[in-house]
């Protein structure tokens, strides 16, 4: 059963009782190590399997951790009684919350509100409360998601006091509708804990052994519900990498990560540091990398893997350019039976991408997103062009009707026609964007506002190829028509060579032989919001870390002007550069100043 791990495997699944931190490198086992641990308890320390509770972030996660323990236990004939509780933050949390629903003043037939739901009931209270414009749902929907996912207390509410109004509110409804919101799951459970300790101590009693994986992405409220959950047997296995933490957006928290010895003091802590997926050559470069940040617990990523090629960094004169040699690339190694990541920091990059494999006749996957041009926003700036294009169009002014404002429609219908004579697309996209204020409109309807208006930027800049509006409709009704028979819809983990696009975030956990990353450049990786933070550029390098470890065999940075600083971090004996000057050119460092 444990014959297959390595000695320091080996030694975090055999640590014992009490608090453990395992800190799993990239491509190091902490997949297998974590399950193993499992295993170790139930079959060398004899624990009630439902005694045990594993949590992770992803259904598919659980599901696999599951799958592969049971199969363990049956090949090595162990019979079991009872079942460990194998489960995401989220099902876990509602799982308690079915049984403690009245503390929170629900019943047992609560609702569970999603993203969608919670944004339809905060734009009926801004509009009872008839706010202020670019005060709208989707920027309430933020501050309360941050307000419960970092523990906010009532006394502590910072800012405008509409935020307090608008809060207590929404919990108000919320409570009338018998239902909670996502955020709610681990929040109201970590009040009740906090509150009723009987009911807390009832839940400690049931689960004597907790084991988390992915423990860096955690919350502020996901770790009062663990701590709570496991702080009367101390007995918490946590595994994950610091490196690898980028979801400061959803108020992750790396530092619980790196306080983990400061919460539970007797803590063991055990690094994996052999990589099973990368050369040498990308364990290397991608090492260097990450050594830039300062806040971490260094580690010493090694592999037993061939040298193999060094990363190849390469220069283009512009996004087309980039992603014509992403493509091209990508299909002539897809020829190979390799399987092909193409990565990017933002959903916008993947206009340029999805375009150019559509007009290569190359078949691809495109994950986490809609591909780019049925996207609401850019589907409304799309209609508005065909209706200055063609006002005898019903089904784009429909739209337009449907989804603006009703001054905005007016004014639109009225005008924009005439506007728009004679003009290029541009002018005409910009036309649309001011007359109707559509970013305050995003910024108003969309917790995502910023990508949203990203993938308006992007749309824009591909106008700019264009003089006629009718030119630039065509190309677009074009490419959307092959896209549905280009674009296949199947599971990322579907057997055979494929070509995958997505962006980083989505890409964590997997694994490619090749893989190409899009848009390294300055204001794009890092992506130019983090300028002002030195914790948020240290959060973009572990971005980049993140792209460079999912490549097996090949990695490709590819860039067009301004070249990223992480280039200039890499070191040079590792990385061939493909470009008309080298990155070491005076001219590189005086326009990154």
């Amino acid at each position: 059963m444990f014959s297959d791990l390595n000695d320091k495997q080996r030694e975090a699944v055999f640590a014992g009782d009490g608090p453990l931190l395992i800190v799993a490198g990239a491509g190091s086992g902490k997949t297998k190590t974590l399950i193993s641990r499992i295993l170790y308890f139930i079959a060398e320390k004899k624990i009630e399997p439902a005694r045990i509770l594993a949590i992770t972030f992803t259904n598919k996660a659980a599901d696999e951790m599951k799958s592969r323990v049971l199969a363990a236990l049956k090949k090595s004939g162990i019979g079991i009684h009872s079942e460990p509780r194998l489960s995401t933050f989220h099902s876990f949390g509602a799982a308690l919350l079915r049984d403690m629903c009245e503390y929170a003043g629900r019943t047992k037939t609560f609702s569970i509100y999603d993203d969608d739901d919670s944004i339809k009931l905060l734009r009926d209270i801004v509009k009872h409360k008839n706010l202020e414009k670019g005060k709208g749902a989707g920027y309430f929907v933020r501050e309360i998601s941050r307000i419960k996912s970092e523990l906010v207390g009532k006394a502590e509410f910072s800012g405008e006091d509409v935020v307090r109004e608008v809060y207590e509110e929404y919990e108000a409804m919320l409570k009338k509708n018998n239902a909670f919101d996502f955020d709610d799951l681990i929040e109201k459970v970590v009040r009740i804990f906090q509150v009723h300790r009987d009911v807390l101590e009832e839940y400690q009693k049931r689960y004597t052994h907790v084991l988390v994986d992915e423990y860096q992405d955690v919350n502020t409220s996901q770790y009062w519900m663990l701590k709570l959950l496991a702080q009367k047997h101390a007995n918490v296995t946590v595994v994950g990498d610091d490196a690898q933490s980028i979801y400061r957006f959803r108020f992750s928290d790396f530092r619980n990560f790196l306080n983990f010895e400061q919460s539970w003091p007797n803590a063991k802590v055990i690094f994996l540091e052999q990589n099973y997926r990368s050369s040498k050559n990308i364990i290397e470069a991608s090492s260097d990398l990450i050594a830039k940040n300062t806040q971490q617990k260094k580690k010493n990523l090694w592999t037993e893997n061939s040298q193999g090629v060094p990363v190849q960094v390469v220069e283009h004169s512009d996004e087309f350019s980039e992603a014509d040699f992403i493509v091209t690339k990508g299909r002539d190694l897809q020829k190979l039976t390799k399987h092909i990541g193409i990565l990017f920091r933002t959903n916008a990059q993947s206009r340029a991408l999805e375009q150019m494999l559509i007009e290569y006749g190359v078949e691809y996957r495109l994950f986490g997103a809609v591909s780019f041009y049925e996207r609401k926003e850019i589907r409304d700036v799309v209609a508005a062009l065909r209706y200055a294009h063609n006002p005898a169009d019903e089904v784009a002014l429909d739209r337009l009707k449907k989804n603006l404002y009703k001054k905005h429609f007016v004014l639109l219908r009225d005008e924009l026609p005439q506007r728009a004579h004679g003009v290029s697309p541009t002018k005409v996209i910009s036309y649309f964007m001011d007359a109707v204020s559509y970013p305050a409109y995003l910024q108003s309807e969309f917790s995502n506002f910023t990508e949203r208006l990203e993938n308006v930027q992007e749309l824009l800049n591909f106008a700019e190829q264009f003089d006629s509006l009718g030119a630039f409709l065509e190309k677009i009704a074009l490419v959307d028509a092959f896209d549905s028979g280009r674009r296949k819809k199947k599971s990322r983990h579907e057997q055979g060579p494929t070509i995958d696009l997505m962006t980083i975030h989505l890409a964590k956990g997997l694994e490619f032989d090749v893989v190409l990353v899009a848009g390294v450049n300055e204001g794009t990786l890092p992506h130019s919001r983090s300028y002002y933070s030195m914790d948020e550029l240290e959060e973009e390098r572990r971005l980049m870390y993140v792209a460079m470890t999912r490549a097996k065999e090949q990695l490709y940075l590819n860039f067009y002007h301004t070249p990223s600083r992480f280039l200039f971090e890499l070191p040079g004996n590792k990385i061939v550069f493909h470009g008309e000057k080298s990155l070491e050119d005076e001219e590189r460092y005086i326009e990154y100043d």
